[in-house]
């Protein structure tokens, strides 16, 4: 799916949810937990949780936690652009251009 059509429908999405309501400001503190839940995923993976409590999930199970946690994350930026009306086209190309600008590289 092209990140310009996903952007328009997860924004529909939000807005039939009534998540879309809340403001960039409380919607950047949902963000930081969906990372602090990447963050999670990532340390399962790469060294478990070590928690007596809890069963080691299989590889595979622990990948498909981490994307799903990846979408929460990226819903959020792509709400948080739509909120400022700012596509994620043209976050890539502002950001290319700083990077090739700041690092001379071409």
């Amino acid at each position: 799916m092209e990140l310009r059509k996903y952007q328009s429908w997860i924004s529909e999405f939000y807005k039939k949810r009534n998540w879309y309501q809340y403001d960039p400001f409380i919607r950047s503190n949902f963000l930081s937990e969906e990372v602090g839940e990447v963050c999670r995923a990532i340390r399962a993976i790469e060294i478990g949780r070590d928690r007596p409590d809890e069963q080691q999930s299989a590889y595979q199970e622990s990948l498909e936690n981490l994307t799903e946690e990846l979408g929460d994350v990226l819903d959020n930026l792509l709400i948080i652009a739509d909120k400022y009306n700012i596509s994620f086209d043209e976050i890539m190309t502002t950001h290319k251009k700083k990077l090739e600008q700041r690092y001379n590289h071409k």
